[in-house]
């Protein structure tokens, strides 16, 4: 089928509805509310605007509706907008994508609700995920197995803790709070090899200025997102996994913070620095020091407390991490490798780790040359390089279509599904 007689059925499929899945209207509306966060600064906050080509999906229908046309013909005009369907191989997510000839940011239909403020904040984060590697911030998903472990979640916790302290302060209380914050970051670093740390500036520069960006130009006065976010650390700490997500937290705060005490912070930032080590020269902490008497500090923030809740989630999390081992590594598996680069979207704050062996997403859809894989229950590993997705053995299998336990996978043309050396074990490759 052409590419026009494609836009021709979408058209048809479009206009036949009264109500399409995403009403034109408020799509309308979205557009012009992104592009105005954009314009708030004039371009200030990074030496550029951040609008770009955006595009909005309904999952459940795979229906888009775009601000400008794509390039390859696949979207049709409908009263301002552009509609069209996204093809299966494509996850429905908030992200910056390739499609059609363009590189688009997408957001979920129906993560657009809450205030203005608040649709400002995720329509600006994801459209510096379109722009960030021109602006210095490579995008990168590391796995921080680390955060994981009693220590890593423990200093994590204190930190988190602080950091609330210092946007509900100011002054010196400010001042004094932010250095606690370093101690117990310089505390949990010391814990881990050098690489833990790596990890973690990575995933800040990619989530964490992402989310800073996005509450920047989001329309609050500065004391009104320190607020906001302090409120957010609060619940924020009371999550069991900090892996994926700890960056949407700690690099606002510590955005917002260098925003009051350090002019031209994120010009040294794009140039390679990171945060806590801009943050203490700030403060003229020698960083070789913060780490001492963390634990002194830490008893202003309830540390006897957090020990004992981290240790027995500790308890709790052997035997999580026993069922795990289970699923994916000691029983019957299905691999999937990377062949074009896994392309997937998951939800960032249900992510668990199995240390070196990868990280398990509860729910994911991934894509590559082999086709398209849906978990919607019982999770998928992705080893830490990504360079393979790992399932539970499948329970059936028809040729083009391989069904397990809360999976199903859609095999493309000229993949098929074998056994492996390892008895009960398979993989997808490429047929005869």
């Amino acid at each position: 089928m052409s590419l026009f007689s494609a836009a021709l059925l979408v058209l048809r499929a479009v206009t036949s509805q009264d109500t399409p899945p995403i009403p034109i209207e408020s799509a309308l509306e979205r557009f012009g509310e992104a592009e105005f966060a954009c314009r708030r600064d004039g371009g200030k906050l990074w030496g550029r605007s951040l609008a770009g080509p955006l595009l909005f999906v309904d999952p459940g229908t795979r229906f888009v509706v775009a601000s400008q046309p794509d390039g390859e013909g696949r979207l049709v005009e409908r009263e301002g907008v552009f509609v069209g369907e996204l093809p299966p191989a494509l996850g429905p997510a908030n992200t910056a994508l390739e499609w059609a000839g363009v590189r688009w940011t997408m957001v979920m239909w129906g993560a657009l609700g809450g205030d203005e403020h608040e649709r400002a904040r995720l329509l600006v984060h994801e459209l510096f995920h379109r722009v960030q590697g021109e602006l210095g911030f490579p995008a990168a998903s590391p796995g921080n197995a680390h955060l994981d472990e009693l220590e890593g979640r423990l200093w994590l916790r204190a930190e988190l803790r602080a950091l609330r302290a210092a946007l509900s302060a100011d002054g010196e209380a400010r001042r004094a709070a932010l250095a606690d914050a370093l101690s117990f970051r310089a505390a949990r670093r010391a814990a881990f090899p050098p690489a833990a740390a790596g990890e973690e500036i990575a995933l800040e520069r990619n989530e964490g200025m992402a989310e800073y960006t996005g509450l920047a130009l989001c329309g609050r006065s500065a004391a009104e997102n320190a607020a906001f976010l302090a409120g957010r650390l609060e619940a924020f700490e009371r999550r069991d996994s900090f892996v994926r997500s700890f960056a949407y937290e700690t690099g606002p705060a510590f955005g917002l913070l260098l925003d009051d005490l350090r002019v031209g912070w994120r010009t040294e930032l794009s140039a390679g620095r990171d945060l806590a080590s801009l943050a203490a020269d700030t403060l003229s902490l020698p960083p070789a020091k913060l780490a001492e008497d963390a634990e002194a500090r830490l008893e202003r923030y309830g540390g006897e407390r957090l020990f004992q809740e981290e240790e027995a989630r500790a308890e709790r999390r052997a035997a999580r991490l026993a069922e795990l081992r289970a699923r994916f590594v000691d029983g019957p598996v299905l691999r999937l490798p990377a062949v074009n680069g896994l392309d997937f979207s998951f939800d960032p704050n249900t992510v668990e780790t199995l240390g070196e062996l990868g990280n398990v997403y509860p729910e994911l859809h991934v894509s590559d040359a082999w086709g398209v894989l849906e978990v919607s229950a019982g999770g998928a590993l992705v080893t830490p390089d990504f360079s393979a997705v790992i399932l539970p053995a499948p329970k059936e299998a028809d040729g083009t279509r391989v069904v397990g336990d809360g999976w199903s996978l859609e095999l493309a043309p000229g993949w098929v599904f074998a056994p492996t050396l390892r008895a009960g074990d398979h993989e997808i490759r490429r047929g005869p």
